[in-house]
């Protein structure tokens, strides 16, 4: 029994000295996480504009907000339509999760919006939550159900599915997952072969081919832990945010945790050098000096 509890310690003090050592091996020496604002009701949807800018939502106050590198703060637009997830296209315009018309938008820089999609064979979507757009244009977008309080009528008609929709560049919406319980947050590589997403109420990210024409084969288990938003690095690092900001390897190996001061709801790479980790975090917004860098 001895002997047992030996290995067993030894085993588990290797591992956190091995998940101590690849954790520090993304992030820059000395680096701390850092509040960068505060006094928001719910922070979520960052993303970064092609000068480093990070664009992120605070859904209950109805507004998007931009952070600088230089660490200022700023209101882009308010109100914005409820928007959660967004992501800047090849065009420069934010397209955004606009919760309150459960719509997709795209958000030109003087703050036009503009319909992109809205519906799946004649429905209304339920309520588009976060995108990934892929090479071509097309847009990947997950459409759980979050009940709001600010819808101001009752919602009598949803998809039978809790699903993943893809956009395709020709306008087309096409629904690629039908079989989660409720999926969330989701991420693509820029090859566009490969697509990471989130089913969190099941606590797993699958990992999926995408085809030629936008569907997805190839259905594989990436990781045992749910998310809400997903971020990858120049490494093929994944990263999740639920607990802390879990970091998986290209092969599915966790390989850090990164502790953050309240429960992070969403990350991505921002600055010039694309080498800040942002994080979005209930009242909070955060960020954190890498040695890797973001692709998306």
């Amino acid at each position: 029994m001895t002997k047992f509890l030996t290995f067993t310690l030894f085993f588990f003090i290797i591992f956190a000295v091995n998940a101590q050592n690849n954790g520090q091996s993304l992030i820059a020496k000395g680096a701390k996480v850092l509040k960068a604002g505060d006094g928001y009701k719910f922070t979520e949807g960052p993303s970064v504009a092609p000068d480093g800018r990070v664009f992120f939502t605070d859904q209950p106050n109805d507004k998007i907000d931009i952070w600088s590198e230089n660490g200022t703060i700023t209101t882009f637009m308010q109100p914005c339509d409820r928007s959660n997830g967004t992501y800047f296209n090849k065009k420069g315009e934010l397209v955004a999760c606009a919760d309150l018309n459960n719509r997709l938008v795209a958000i030109t820089m003087d703050k036009q919006m503009k319909t992109i999609a809205e519906n799946y064979n004649g429905q209304p979507l339920n309520a588009p939550n976060d995108l990934w757009i892929a090479p071509n244009g097309g847009i990947y977008f997950t459409d759980p159900y979050y009940h709001r309080d600010y819808w101001k009528t009752g919602r009598t008609e949803l998809q039978d599915k809790r699903g993943v929709y893809y956009l395709n560049p020709e306008g087309k919406v096409i629904r690629v997952i039908d079989d989660y319980k409720q999926p969330n947050g989701l991420i693509g590589t820029t090859d566009g072969k490969t697509l990471y997403v989130s089913d969190i109420n099941d606590g797993k990210i699958w990992k999926y081919t995408i085809n030629s024409d936008g569907t997805l084969s190839n259905k594989t288990i990436f990781a045992p832990e749910g998310s809400d938003g997903m971020s990858i690095d120049n490494k093929g690092n994944v990263y999740l945010t639920n607990k802390t900001v879990s970091v998986f390897d290209k092969t599915g190996k966790k390989i850090a945790a990164i502790e953050v001061p309240e429960q992070p709801s969403n990350v991505c790479f921002g600055g010039k050098k694309r080498n800040i980790l942002f994080i979005t975090a209930r009242t909070s917004v955060y960020t954190l000096k890498m040695k890797v860098k973001g692709v998306n």
